[in-house]
């Protein structure tokens, strides 16, 4: 069984590994809810603000925040199948940025609009839209733009709801040439480019709705309880992944040491660099790391938290490993100690999580530098989302493009005056 298990190919790892959490967070759907519950849940969620930050969880209800999030990671592996894309790290992230998200800010409905946009991109462009299709996917962090518009403009619900779709698809048919140029922006130190690239467009039409005299702002909706049962589930969940990553590795531990060679700046995707089974351990290793950090600050596993994790154990397929993350996690509890923010403020969870995008700068430039990312990634985020009425769900990923534009720079002016 362990020899059959090793000798296949890692597409079939991949896809096995999506099946098996697509498949379980359904059944867990129905175990917190009935399917009329369920219904309602996702009637709520569709008609609900999505700006930053609103727990699908805390709207809905547990099983409905579930069910959702496995319906948004269902399409996005049908899209990437129908269009026969390769499954590689930046499937693997580009999936499970999706489901994380899905308990937060997007679901089936207001991500179609900027999936379109980006369609008629490709085609305006003359090319396969499998040039732009993850971009397309991790686009949909300007899925509260479409829902906004139906709550802002003052015209009936027929025409609101037309002029959201209408904002969906400009953004999305946008962002595929913005995140292209904005990578060299901060040459790959920041893993989440989509982020700062949606956070100028953002900003662009929010500060357009404003001068027009609308009002837009953030908003805190937070499932706060604290069950021990998520720590347990969660826990055994990235434990199996990383026992598989071991098995189809032949239980060579090494494999997985190896994979920190890598600094983790963007392009690196470990499937194709390290394979499956190093890749694998990797994931469950740092999904584990933001658990016990979240359990260890006295946390709560709310719907945007479990959603942060889900994110980063995604992308620990793509440039984050446990060598270069701890150090910027480091950092911003650090902040926390000598600023006017709490390690448990959902805002700073959340920053302390998805700090882990600025891993590449502690991988390349060691792990100080990892730690003044941190702290700088702290305080930027904290106040940055208000700009664009967090309207763009990837606020860290756009503080985290400011933070990597400034210290990538000083960095390399540093290291070469003193080479």
């Amino acid at each position: 069984m362990t020899e059959r298990l090793a000798n296949l190919k890692p597409r079939q790892h991949i896809y096995n590994l999506f099946l098996f959490t697509i498949i379980a967070m359904y059944i867990a759907a129905f175990i917190f809810a009935t399917p009329m519950e369920i219904i309602e849940g996702m009637l709520a969620i569709i008609r609900t603000r999505d700006v930053l930050i609103t727990d699908y969880m805390s709207v809905a209800g547990v099983g409905a925040a579930l069910f959702n999030s496995a319906l948004v990671m269902t399409m996005s592996l049908y899209i990437v199948m129908r269009l026969k894309l390769n499954f590689t790290g930046t499937t693997i992230a580009a999936i499970y940025i999706m489901g994380g998200f899905a308990l937060f800010g997007k679901n089936p409905l207001n991500i179609l609009p900027i999936l379109f946009g980006a369609y008629l991109y490709s085609r305006a462009q003359g090319v396969a839209l499998t040039r732009y299709a993850y971009i397309a996917l991790f686009g949909t962090g300007l899925s509260p733009l479409v829902t906004e518009m139906g709550r802002l403009l003052p015209f009936s619900p027929f025409i609101r709801t037309l002029c959201g779709i209408l904002i969906g698809v400009i953004a999305g048919f946008i962002i595929p040439s913005l995140a292209t140029h904005t990578v060299s922006m901060h040459q790959g130190y920041s893993l989440f480019n989509v982020g700062f690239a949606a956070g100028i467009i953002a900003l662009c039409i929010v500060s357009f709705l404003r001068s027009l005299g609308f009002s837009i702002s953030t908003t805190l909706v937070w499932h706060g309880a604290r069950h021990p049962v998520w720590f347990i589930c969660l826990f055994l969940y990235f434990a199996a992944v990383f026992v598989y990553g071991l098995v189809i590795s032949r239980f060579d531990i090494k494999k997985f040491f190896h994979l920190f060679r890598h600094p983790g700046r963007a392009v690196a995707d470990f499937i194709i660099m390290d394979g499956a089974g190093p890749t694998f351990m990797n994931m469950g290793a740092c999904g584990i790391i933001c658990l016990l950090y979240i359990y260890i600050i006295g946390g709560q596993l709310s719907g945007p938290v479990i959603g942060a994790i889900l994110t980063i154990f995604g992308f620990a397929s793509f440039g984050i490993h446990v060598k270069n993350f701890p150090p910027v996690l480091v950092g911003v509890y650090i902040f926390t100690l000598f600023s006017s923010f709490r390690a448990t403020d959902p805002a700073t969870q959340l920053a302390a999580i998805f700090s882990a995008c600025l891993a590449p700068i502690s991988g390349q430039y060691g792990h100080l530098a990892g730690v003044v990312a941190g702290i700088l990634h702290a305080s930027v985020v904290s106040y940055i989302g208000s700009v664009y009425g967090g309207m763009n769900l990837y606020n860290n990923g756009f503080a985290a493009g400011f933070v990597a534009i400034i210290m990538v720079p000083v960095m390399e002016s540093f290291i070469k005056r003193y080479k």
